[in-house]
């Protein structure tokens, strides 16, 4: 009988360390796998921005891939350390991922939005948006959000699935811009003058485009003022600049030629009463 229950010690005893082995290997791999997908996406990611020849809107989204694909073989080498089959390993991925799918469904939709926003490219890191009142500078498309950074400097993460579905305007793509100024004058000012003024005013700025040409033209008889936009083309770094240089110009040129910039104001007349 003691002989018995010291086998049955021995054979518990051998199976347990035989667990724990089996634990520490698994921990093990879990460990190293993870400091090697750490190392091969951080290597991958100085590639990337060495060879110059991958886009800097598909870098982050193509790390990221790197690093989960190496996390799930991690994921599968510890599984079979515990006797798991493959088969089994793939019916469980394949269940898992229904399941997940299942509730997490606008998770995977900002998945889907992600890679359609790099695909397609409606946007690109560097470059100003605006999509339906979400306004910033893409500093990075990720696999679930898109990082902005805003015009007064706050940083905003909006899921890609908001994005995809939104009107985006894209302030940075093309190379060049057209502003329209409006102006207004006095109803008894001499329009001619004023747009020889404006237009000499415009063309003397080097950052304004002579192809196609600046014009000014008359666009509104207003309640108190003869409304005249002047419209030139730059190009989109120069936009804002110019825009309020040449603002500034065309007051100053104004008030130097004697032509006024009117303010709202209205005729009061005043009826005597009629006596009776």
């Amino acid at each position: 009988m003691t002989e018995e229950y010291t086998q049955l010690i021995e054979s518990y005893g051998n199976l347990a360390l035989d667990m724990v082995l089996e634990i520490l290997a698994a921990l093990a791999i879990l460990v190293i796998g993870r400091f090697v997908a750490k190392k091969v996406s951080g290597y991958t990611q100085k590639l990337l921005e060495k060879s110059g020849r991958v886009d800097r809107t598909l870098r982050p989204m193509i790390v990221n891939i790197v690093h989960y694909t190496i996390m799930i073989f991690v994921l599968v080498a510890v599984l079979a350390r515990f006797g798991v089959e493959t088969t089994s390993i793939i019916a469980v991925l394949g269940a898992a991922g229904l399941a997940i799918g299942l509730a997490l469904q606008g998770t995977l939709q900002n998945i889907s939005a992600g890679f359609m926003l790099l695909f397609l490219r409606p946007m690109k890191v560097g470059e100003f948006v605006d999509a339906d009142g979400i306004s910033g500078t893409v500093e990075e498309i990720g696999l679930f959000v898109t990082h902005m950074t805003t015009v007064d400097g706050l940083y905003i993460s909006v899921p890609n699935s908001r994005l995809w579905s939104a009107k985006v305007t894209n302030f940075s793509r093309n190379s060049k811009r057209r502003t329209d100024l409006v102006v207004g004058i006095g109803y008894g000012d001499d329009i001619g003058k004023a747009e020889k003024v404006a237009l000499a005013v415009v063309n003397a700025d080097p950052r304004v485009h002579k192809d196609p040409a600046p014009q000014v033209i008359v666009t509104g008889l207003g309640e108190s003022s003869v409304d005249l936009t002047v419209r030139y083309w730059t190009d989109t770094g120069n936009y804002w600049p110019a825009q309020s240089d040449n603002r500034r110009a065309i007051k100053e040129a104004f008030d130097k030629e004697g032509i006024s910039i009117p303010f709202p104001q209205r005729d009061v007349h005043l009826i005597p009463e009629a006596k009776s």
